[in-house]
This record gives C-alpha cells, sequence and structure tokens, in this order.
C-alpha cells in the first residue's frame, strides 16, 4: 500500500510539473498562491508564539502560557476543545492577547454536536485562569462559550494554586488576579458556562462593548470584581445572569481598593434563577468604592443592592439609573429601602410596566427565569424611549487616556447622553 501511493505521488508531481512547464511556455501569469489555514491536532502542555489567521487549534489536554511567554492568537482562529473526558483548562502564566475583528472573531469553543439542550450551562472544558505574573491580558472581538467545568485534585489551576486552588469547583469564564497586571475584554460575547464569567482579583481593567448570557446555574455573577483593581465597566449588555450582573467588592483586602466606575450597562432578568435573595442586579459589598452612572436595569429582581453590614465607599457616587419592572413584584423590589440604593436623577416609578424602555426588539413580558438568550433580540432604543437624553456624561472615568497593552493603548469609551449600552440605531 505504502508503494502503490509513493508511485501515485510522484504521478502527480510529474503532471504537476508538466502543467506548469506548460504555463511557462505559453508565457501565462503564475496561479496565486492560496493562504491554506493550520489545522493543528492534539494541542496540549506549554504554547506561546501566534496561532495564525483563521486556524482551528484542538486542544486535547491541558495548556499553559508559561511565564514570561505570551500567546498571539490572530483572528478568526477556532481554539477547539475536543476532549470531553480531560475537560482542559488554559492557564495563563504569561500574557495571552485573542485578537479577533467583528468580521472574523477568535473562538474559544467545542464541537457543534456537543452544542445541545442537555449542555446549555457549558461545563465542557474549563476556562481561561491566569497566574499572579501574567502582566498582560486581552480579549478582543473574542467569543467564549461551553466552559465551565469542574475542578479536580489534577486540574492546573488547583496545583498551581489558582483560582480558589481547590477541587470541586466550577472554573470562571476569566479569573485575574495580577495587582499590577492590566486586562482588556472589549466586543466580546461570553455564553453558555457555567459559573461566573468573570472573577477579578486585581489589575487595571476595562471591560466594554460585551454580551454576557445564560451564565450561572446554582451561583454566577458575569463580573465579579474584587479588591486590587481599578476597572472601567460599561455599555455591556447583560442578560438572565444566575445571579448578578455586576457584583463589586472589596473583599480580600489587597492594595488598592476595589474601585469600579460602571456606566451605559444594560442589565435585563439578572437574579431570577438564584435560589437563594443574593440575586439581583449590581450588588456592592465590602466597603466598595462605586461609581455607577447610566445603567438601565429592565426586569431585575433587585435595584442596585448594598452589603448593609459593610456599605459601599461614602465616595461612591450612584447616579441616572433607569429602572422598569413588567409586574408589579419586580418593580416593588427596586423601590429604595435600607438596601436598595436611592442614585441621584433616577428613573424610577411605583407601578408595573411605566417607563417602558421601547427596546427596538425585546419583549419586556419574558418570563423572567428564561436564561435562554435570542440573538435578534435588539436592545437599541426606539425614537422616544424615555432612556434617551436622560445619561449624564460629565464624570470622570479612570481609564479616559487609556491603557497601554502589547504597544495598544486601549481606552474607556465616553459616556453617552442615553441610559443604557445602545441609543437609537
Amino acid at each position: 500500500m505504502y508503494e502503490f501511493k509513493m508511485k501515485n505521488l510522484f504521478a502527480y508531481a510529474s503532471l504537476a510539473m508538466l502543467a506548469l512547464a506548460g504555463c511557462d511556455s505559453d508565457n501565462s501569469e503564475p496561479a496565486p498562491s492560496v493562504e491554506v489555514p493550520v489545522v493543528q491536532e492534539s494541542v496540549s502542555g506549554e504554547v506561546s508564539g501566534t496561532w495564525t489567521k483563521g486556524g482551528t487549534y484542538k486542544i486535547t489536554g491541558h495548556i499553559q502560557i508559561p511565564e514570561g511567554k505570551s500567546l498571539t492568537i490572530q483572528e478568526g482562529v477556532t481554539v477547539l476543545f475536543s476532549d470531553s473526558v480531560v475537560k482542559p483548562e488554559v492557564v495563563v502564566k504569561g500574557n495571552l492577547y485573542s485578537l479577533g475583528t467583528a468580521e472574523a472573531p477568535v473562538k474559544f469553543t467545542v464541537p457543534d454536536s456537543w452544542k445541545t439542550a442537555k449542555n446549555q450551562f457549558g461545563n465542557l472544558w474549563g476556562g481561561l485562569i491566569a497566574g499572579p505574573k501574567s502582566s498582560e491580558f486581552v480579549l478582543s472581538y473574542t467569543i467564549l462559550e461551553y466552559g465551565g467545568a469542574v475542578t479536580t485534585e489534577e486540574s492546573p489551576s488547583v496545583k498551581a494554586g489558582l483560582y480558589k486552588a481547590a477541587a470541586g469547583e466550577h472554573v470562571p469564564v476569566l479569573y485575574y488576579p495580577n495587582i499590577s497586571g492590566k486586562l482588556v475584554v472589549t466586543n466580546s460575547i461570553i455564553r453558555n458556562f457555567n459559573e461566573d464569567g468573570f472573577y477579578i482579583e486585581g489589575g487595571q481593567v476595562i471591560i466594554a462593548n460585551n454580551y454576557f448570557y445564560t451564565t450561572g446555574v446554582s451561583g454566577g455573577d458575569a463580573i465579579n470584581i474584587k479588591s486590587g483593581v481599578q476597572a472601567d465597566v460599561a455599555f455591556n449588555v447583560v442578560y438572565s445572569p444566575n445571579t448578578n450582573a455586576l457584583k463589586l467588592s472589596n473583599s480580600g483586602d489587597r492594595t488598592p481598593q476595589a474601585y469600579v466606575v460602571g456606566y451605559n450597562n444594560t442589565i435585563v432578568n439578572a437574579g431570577w434563577r438564584r435560589p437563594t435573595t443574593k440575586g439581583g442586579s449590581i450588588w456592592l459589598e465590602k466597603s466598595v468604592r462605586a461609581d455607577l452612572y447610566n445603567n438601565l436595569l429592565a426586569n431585575d429582581r433587585y435595584g442596585i443592592k448594598r452589603d448593609k453590614g459593610a456599605p459601599e465607599d461614602a465616595r461612591s457616587v450612584i447616579s441616572n439609573t433607569f429602572y422598569y419592572g413588567n409586574n408589579q413584584t419586580t418593580t416593588d423590589q427596586f423601590q429604595p429601602s435600607d438596601e436598595i440604593v436611592k442614585g441621584v436623577n433616577d428613573i424610577i416609578s411605583a407601578k408595573a410596566a411605566e417607563n417602558d424602555p421601547k427596546f427596538v426588539n425585546y419583549p419586556l413580558n419574558t418570563d423572567t427565569q428564561n436564561a435562554a438568550f435570542n440573538t435578534s433580540w435588539d436592545f437599541h432604543l426606539q425614537a422616544g424611549s424615555p432612556a434617551l437624553s436622560k445619561g449624564k456624561t460629565d464624570f470622570t472615568r479612570l481609564f479616559a487616556n487609556g491603557i497601554v497593552v502589547n504597544g495598544v493603548t486601549y481606552k474607556s469609551p465616553a459616556p453617552a447622553n442615553f441610559i443604557g449600552a445602545f441609543g437609537t440605531k
């Protein structure tokens, strides 16, 4: 069989040479070369360098970017987790730059045949787990889906003492702990994960223009920020997180104090699937410093909620929040109280269905327990929306001048004069 294949190979080569000779005799232009995307099988262990445009990298074991090294993932790359037994983790001790485009995003995903209703909340691979010396981490136009697997004693994150460093924990989409590091996540989609979206314990951080949906089973905040973090969180759409869209906390006693400027986010159906009353929209905990502006909260379990035992830092500013409740139960639960923060210039109603935000395409009577996201939904505002022209723009964001990562300056977006992530089309 080998001899037969070799004979045929020589025959094909001879024909190709004759064809080329014929082209030369006709003085024809040579055919343009076609770049064939790489398909790399059985990727595991240490990785670094560049994963090239449009390629597919099949991950069959845990992978790790070593300290002092970087992995750059170019546009259109598919990172395919194809081992359902190992359920690989991505440990980032060095730097990771996932650089997709709107037309060709990077995808961290699983085989299409695994994307069933049974696996709605993932659990099919781990997550992106950074180490304490991971100095730069960028996710731009990146889709992350179907992860959140449970750690075991053999998980590299457990062995390295990362995240919660224990077996039996669902891995978040992204864990980042470096107080002196830089983390940027923009224009990305986080979906179909079992647990928290982002769990961040340090760094200068920009999280902007992202979608989070179908995340969290028994717990899980979309964005969970702890002490050691300075962050701008803006223009994100968060749909039906199991617990909170934003959990902002100074827990951990790291320096600097957690300081988050969160603005122009749209948060819908948050907190209802949580079995206890911890679920809500935005949760302020352990003396966090938080400036919150222009956030649109529709059909969430609670309004902006504080930790009564350790309320937010007195310098915090809450302003121009828009509340909508389709039924009276929801409306009653966002009324200001000793737990629900009353902001300045809020748009808040006392009766169900008042102040319809007039989304372009989203049925406001959608079951609050629903976790399935319809990609045809459109959270832009129609003309005449009471959220238009009600935003505040004259406040200071942390990274208006930008964070320089790998030679690129990433700036937090300028605030808008509407409330929510989108204005009119």
